[in-house]
């Protein structure tokens, strides 16, 4: 038998130190999913991308460019109304349908605004005083 040199005498077969276990709980597939695509998003990359050149645009053509969709606020509020103005409502979504084009309430409010604004200052005027006045506030519950 040969004598073991201090090279050989070194355990190689043991493994590193492990990671401690964590309780083994029963998971959920959501929590599965979950886990492993947090993991999947830890994960770094290990392919490097060769940089490329971007060739630079021309200033007329950047300008020609579809632009973007503006994404208008939308908000939201409540009003009163009589009765008999709240059925112009239904009757004027009719008239809609009658030429294929179903409406809602918010459509019609906006293109009234919209017919309104279109108008001189005396038709607006004019067309304000024809309105019934309103109490302000809100109207009280009715025992339906």
């Amino acid at each position: 038998m040969s004598a073991k040199t201090p090279e050989a005498t070194v355990d190689t077969a043991a493994p590193a130190k492990a990671p401690a276990r964590k309780a083994t709980a029963k998971k959920t597939p959501a929590v599965k999913k979950a886990a492993k695509s947090a993991a999947v998003k830890a994960a770094p990359t290990a392919v490097a991308k060769k940089p490329t050149t971007v060739k630079a645009k021309p200033v007329a053509e950047l300008k020609e460019a579809a632009p973007k969709k503006v994404k208008h606020k939308l908000v939201r509020d409540s009003f009163t109304m009589p009765h008999d103005d709240f059925k112009l409502i239904d009757i004027l979504k009719d008239r809609a349908l009658g030429f294929k084009r179903p409406v809602k309430k918010s459509e019609l409010l906006r293109a009234g605004l919209q017919a309104l604004a279109g108008l001189s200052d005396a038709k607006l005027k004019g067309a304000l005083e024809a309105l019934a006045p309103l109490k302000p506030g809100r109207p009280p519950k009715s025992a339906d």
